[in-house]
């Protein structure tokens, strides 16, 4: 989605100017702690971080994974680790406050209450400086870096890398489609087609009409889930919110292929390929049906297939195999890029340039292969074991000794993670490495995410609302196509749609001007 407005993480525009004012005015303990700072870089580098927390305890000053990564990196980290619960307040109060950690974790870069400090002058242009690092360039995909610039066109923060392709798509039981003598689908007509027979034509061959096309539901929160999404992105050929058309951006629900995914959609209702109760099923409810080996189709990463859906269907059904969740490759020539990131890390200007410059090169020399195992693999003997030339991980062990919550600081995204697990056999690996391969080659990414536009700030959540609240009438036959035709229309007039559509076509061309 392309903006995430978290009302928890909201400021408003005087905690913004409380916050600048704090950081323009006398320093900061940040400010004091660089001063401070030997002026050499054999010295350790002594820095402050604030990052989230997703375990129940912090790893601890002492801890051996943290002190090989100091070792590695030459540095002293002083980790204020922050639960996840509490993080976007605690957050909050730190930036208002001016006393910003010298390293720190911004899950969303696009609020307003960053966007306005990064105006202000409080953290730092990293445009020109990234070009020096080797890591930071070549571990971070350009669409991280590209998706992440202020609508100046530059970097102010690190993109925290994620995998770009292999994203969320859709999956059949190759298994049914082998016995039913059908192809993986690539169209919408064959998505249609299959959906259809895995209903009807008794895939499983029990003798019973006890199964269903595809498993969805409607809503993931006020978002709209990631199948129905997927089916609207596959008509549009668009990912996100927005498709750039005829040198402007446009709401894609303003598309008349969004009135034609509405179609298909009532279709697959009318005809019972999908749950009755599909807009009142939950996330959980969903992977039930694939679990108990009822549906054929889903939407989700490959790389969860064994740990959500086949460990648990093998009970129901021995016979079915790794390989019998297949991946599409594209549906309509579409298929899904991730944005490649997950939050960003900025360092504010209280922190001197030289020692900004030493903060990245620590950033980069983490992301080396060697130091980056620290905490993927643990200490040797107590969270490993190595057999054969492979390092064996008790993953509960590094867990408890905190290897993982190190991501939080510094990760390094393997390009298949998404794809592909290492427990996986080989025969999948190689199959769903394939398909990624060939997903590459036509995935889209979201271009609408980082773009600013103020007045979808204040009323694009509530228009996503409207918008979904409508598109279940219509599925539920509770309003008419016409009733959508209407809809859109009052939605194409309203004076804060044509605002934010032109602030948006603005933006994107501010983004393609400043390449």
């Amino acid at each position: 989605m392309t903006f995430k407005v978290r009302k928890k993480a909201a400021c408003s525009l005087t905690v913004m100017l409380i916050a600048a004012t704090a950081l323009t005015a006398c320093g900061s303990k940040s400010e004091s702690t660089s001063t401070a700072q030997p002026g050499t870089d054999n010295a350790p580098l002594n820095v402050n971080i604030m990052t989230i927390l997703l375990s129940a305890n912090p790893p601890a000053n002492d801890n051996a994974i943290k002190m090989a990564i100091e070792k590695a990196t030459n540095s002293k980290l002083n980790v204020q680790w922050v639960s996840a619960n509490s993080y976007p307040d605690k957050l909050n109060v730190t930036l208002a406050s001016g006393d910003i950690p010298e390293l720190i974790y911004i899950p969303d870069p696009f609020t307003s209450v960053f966007r306005g400090m990064v105006q202000q002058g409080a953290f730092w242009d990293l445009t020109d400086s990234i070009k020096d690092y080797p890591n930071l360039n070549s571990k971070i995909s350009k669409t991280a870096w590209d998706l992440t610039k202020m609508e100046d066109g530059k970097n102010y923060a690190i993109p925290r890398p994620r995998p770009t392709e292999g994203d969320t798509f859709f999956l059949f039981r190759k298994d049914w489609l082998d016995t039913l003598g059908l192809k993986v689908p690539t169209t919408t007509d064959e998505l249609y087609q299959a959906y259809k027979a895995f209903t009807e034509n008794d895939p499983d061959k029990n003798g019973k009409k006890d199964t269903i096309g595809l498993a969805i539901n409607a809503t993931n929160g006020d978002k709209v889930s990631d199948t129905l999404g997927q089916i609207e992105n596959s008509f549009a050929k668009a990912n996100g919110d927005w498709k750039w058309l005829n040198d402007q951006m446009v709401f894609k629900s303003f598309l008349p292929e969004e009135r034609q995914a509405l179609e298909f959609v009532i279709k697959l209702y009318k005809e019972k390929l999908i749950p009755e109760d599909f807009a009142s099923l939950k996330p959980s409810q969903v992977k039930d049906i694939v679990k108990t080996d009822k549906a054929g189709g889903l939407v989700d990463k490959t790389g969860t297939v064994v740990s959500d859906y086949l460990n648990d269907l093998k009970k129901i059904n021995p016979n079915v195999k790794e390989t019998d969740f297949y991946p599409a490759t594209t549906i309509n020539g579409y298929n899904p890029k991730g944005p490649g990131f997950s939050g960003v890390l900025a360092i504010p200007k209280t922190v001197k340039e030289d020692k900004m410059k030493r903060i990245l090169k620590m950033i980069d020399t983490w992301m080396n292969d060697d130091v980056f195992a620290i905490q993927t693999y643990g200490m040797e003997g107590v969270d490993h074991t190595v057999k054969d030339g492979v390092k064996v991980v008790d993953s509960k062990k590094l867990a408890d000794d905190g290897g993982p919550d190190f991501n939080q600081i510094v990760y390094v995204a393997d390009p298949y993670a998404s794809t592909v697990k290492n427990f996986f056999q080989k025969e999948t690996q190689d199959l769903y490495r394939n398909v990624q391969d060939e997903r590459a080659k036509t995935s889209q990414a979201d271009i609408s995410i980082g773009l600013y536009s103020p007045t979808a700030m204040q009323y694009l959540p509530e228009l996503q609302k409207k918008v979904l609240d409508m598109k279940v009438k219509v599925i539920l036959g509770k309003e008419s196509i016409a009733a959508w035709d209407d809809f859109v229309t009052k939605l194409k007039a309203d004076a804060n749609v044509v605002k934010m559509s032109q602030e948006m076509t603005d933006a994107y061309k501010k983004r393609l001007a400043a390449k």
